[in-house]
């Protein structure tokens, strides 16, 4: 194969010929596993974290990319590179307040790791979080009401 990568992450390199256990480049052929379906397998696995209120906007291109066509809104705040062998990830989050970020983070990179490889046969080498907000309980709900009049 021409497109050989060499592993910049944790991770060993996969075997000449061959890739990390999930059989992606065989004999037989590949297999191709679209950006979009990565993406969705890290979100989920980002989400299902305790402690993650919600996947970040990606800041004011997130906005703008949330409203073009045929933008999948599933994977709103997650972005992945993905080669024949090796995947990147790059998430934005919003975190519960009064959570441990540091441990936090680890525990989303450990579960996302964990889903892609199990999932796809990816060797992820890197998940890169971004916390964008802290999510505050009740926080947003006094912002609505100060929109309201005070008199009538």
């Amino acid at each position: 194969m021409n497109e050989e990568r060499k592993s910049t992450g944790a991770g060993a390199a996969p075997a000449p010929g061959g890739s990390t256990g999930g059989g992606l480049v065989t004999s037989g052929g590949k297999t191709h596993i679209a950006d979009g379906v990565v993406a969705k397998i890290a979100s989920r696995a980002a989400s299902d974290v305790g402690g993650v209120h919600s996947m970040g906007d990606g800041g004011a291109f997130g906005n703008v990319r949330e409203r073009l066509p045929g933008a999948a809104g599933a994977n709103r705040g997650v972005s992945v590179q993905v080669g024949e062998r090796q995947a990147a990830v790059d998430l934005d989050l919003v975190v519960d307040y009064g959570v441990s970020i540091p441990e936090l983070a680890n525990a989303v990179r450990d579960n996302v790791i964990g889903e892609v490889q199990h999932m796809c046969g990816l060797e992820v080498v890197e998940v890169n979080i971004d916390v964008e907000d802290i999510y505050v309980q009740g926080e947003n709900e006094r912002e609505s009401d100060s929109d309201q009049p005070r008199v009538r």
